[in-house]
Order: C-alpha cells, then sequence, then structure tokens
C-alpha cells in the first residue's frame, strides 16, 4: 500500500515500491511475446517471526498489530498462507489473461 498511499516518513520506501510497479507494467509489455506475465503482489501486515527477531517484544507485536487490524477492512492482519495462495493463483493457468496488475493483499488496506 505505501505505493499507493501517502504516509509521512515513508516518501523513500514508497518511492521503491512504486518503481516496481512500474516495472512490472513495462516487463509484462516487453516480456508478452515470450509468454511471460509479470505481476506484483502487495502484501498488507503478515504478523511473522521477523517481528521477534527485529526486537520486537510480544506486546508491542500485538500493540502494532492492534493499530495495523483496526486499518484494515477486514479487520485484521493477513497471513503468510493467504499472501501465497494469491501468488500462486498469479502463477497458475487460472491467471493466464493476467499481466502488469499489481494485486493488493492487504485485506483492503489500500483501498480504504
Amino acid at each position: 500500500m505505501a505505493s499507493s498511499k501517502g504516509m509521512p516518513a515513508f516518501s523513500v520506501y514508497a518511492a521503491s515500491k512504486a518503481a516496481l510497479r512500474s516495472f512490472a507494467r513495462g516487463w509484462s509489455v516487453e516480456l508478452k511475446d515470450r509468454g511471460i506475465r509479470v505481476n506484483v503482489v502487495a502484501p498488507g501486515t503478515i504478523i511473522t517471526p521477523g517481528y521477534k527477531t527485529a526486537g520486537l517484544s510480544e506486546e508491542q507485536i500485538q500493540g502494532f498489530k492492534a493499530q495495523a487490524s483496526a486499518a484494515a477492512a477486514l479487520g485484521r492482519t493477513g497471513t503468510e498462507d493467504e499472501v501465497a495462495s494469491a501468488v500462486s493463483f498469479l502463477a497458475s493457468d487460472d491467471a493466464s489473461y493476467i499481466t502488469g496488475i499489481e494485486l493488493f493483499v492487504d485485506g483492503g488496506t489500500a483501498q480504504i
């Protein structure tokens, strides 16, 4: 969502995400003749073990999770499996007519 929503102190981070989206759109056109589809998956907040290894306490993690959940239309954070399912779909033949998109897997956070 950083590529789409303006957030204080995230300008450079947002620009890097927007660059990935732009690459995908350009590459989808450049690689179409080779039968290669290019898409971007933009996950929302996914609480992973990395939060603990980054030094956050369980209390801090739960506070961050509550804040992120309140911002999502679905009222919760996502799971690693939900992101993996979206990636699997885009890689499958079921998505054979999809290219150049940015798929938000974020519980609606970028949309509201």
